[in-house]
């Protein structure tokens, strides 16, 4: 199979957690075109995640949000994109809950807005791909068996996965409609280095530094697939040279754990690192359950194995403590994010833009 080669990615999102992580595997894969990252830089996006990649020749930043129609168009002609992989999204769940308007305009008509710009711009344009990334989230709630599949009917629980749902299928209607040439991947539970503290690892690791509550919703028995974001980031690369056009490919962990499991797997560690705090698990505290809580997810990642060759590379016990160092040796980063350094820094350097 011939691989797809682009000149000119359009990195979406790239500040944020999962997006910074694809524009550092970009260039340790050596990709040897131009990588050009939009982000709006809200909380979730921090320049800092990027601070050694900026200096480099063949990337560009700019602060934009994708729902700004007109900028984005003037991006993507001024630097004759050719791929777009599309990762801006509000993304958390309990923010959805709480204020459910910004996923709306973010996740759906920003999308709508990258589609249209591709679809008027790529007309008479050979070898171009939109790639969307989306999440398990879309299928709902799983029982205590089985899996999500690439055709598992979509059931979204909350305003952030129904705002994902859209796009989803605006994704693929621009595929149906108008031959845009896309593909879509959906994903499990990512954890690595770069997340921002509201998502559980994260906030666990935090709270377990500092000696604070390790908020449990429920009964902690939830489950989630748990893929390492490195791995993600191989899937999608797979998917964006090799992925077959109009096709939707999984891209999992096929690693389940119960929150309340994996805080203790937490704890466990940390007592390992600092014994005179332990146990460490006496900080675990049951909280309420968040509406709409989402009962297990597992996806079946079979398709992308089988057509593309992917596969994880990073089991969890290896992820999870590099992943744990990792925000132990990054205080700075993680100060900066609690101070609002990053914030101030932002203005001096991108709002004059």
């Amino acid at each position: 199979m011939s691989k797809r080669q682009f000149n000119n990615i359009l990195i979406t999102g790239g500040s944020g957690f999962i997006g910074a992580n694809f524009i550092h595997y970009l260039f340790k894969q050596e990709f040897q075109g131009n990588v050009i990252n939009i982000d709006k830089l809200t909380y979730a996006g921090n320049p800092e995640n990027l601070k050694d990649i900026e200096k480099k020749s063949k990337y560009f930043f700019y602060q934009a949000d994708i729902c700004d129609y007109d900028k984005c168009k003037d991006i993507i002609l001024k630097h004759n994109i050719d791929c777009v992989v599309h990762f801006a999204a509000e993304s958390h769940v309990d923010r959805s809950i709480h204020g459910p308007k910004d996923f709306i305009y973010t996740n759906i008509i920003g999308t709508f807005n990258l589609l249209e710009i591709c679809r008027n711009l790529w007309k008479d344009k050979d070898n171009t791909l939109f790639h969307h990334i989306s999440t398990d989230e879309v299928f709902g709630s799983l029982g205590d068996s089985g899996y999500f599949f690439e055709n598992t009917p979509y059931d979204p629980r909350s305003p952030y996965s129904a705002s994902k749902a859209s796009s989803d299928h605006l994704v693929s209607a621009y595929f149906h409609t108008y031959e845009l040439p896309v593909t879509i991947s959906n994903c499990s539970n990512n954890y690595g280095a770069y997340q921002f503290p509201e998502k559980l690892i994260p906030l666990m690791i935090l709270n377990l530094q500092e000696g604070e509550n390790l908020p449990v919703y429920g009964d902690g028995k939830n489950i989630r697939d748990w893929l390492y974001v490195e791995d993600h980031c191989s899937g999608i690369y797979s998917i964006i040279q090799n992925g077959n056009v109009g096709e939707t490919y999984n891209i999992g962990g096929e690693n389940e754990w119960e929150n309340i499991k994996l805080v203790n797997k937490m704890c466990s560690i940390m007592d390992e690192l600092f014994p005179d705090n332990s146990p460490h698990n006496k900080l675990i505290t049951y909280v309420k359950d968040r509406p709409g809580h989402d009962r297990r997810y597992a996806i079946n990642c079979n398709k992308i194995k089988d057509e593309l060759g992917w596969k994880q590379s990073v089991d969890f016990e290896t992820g999870l403590r590099k992943t744990i160092n990792w925000y132990l040796s990054n205080t700075n980063w993680i100060n900066n994010i609690k101070s609002g350094t990053y914030k101030n820094w932002l203005q001096k350097n991108y709002e004059s833009r």
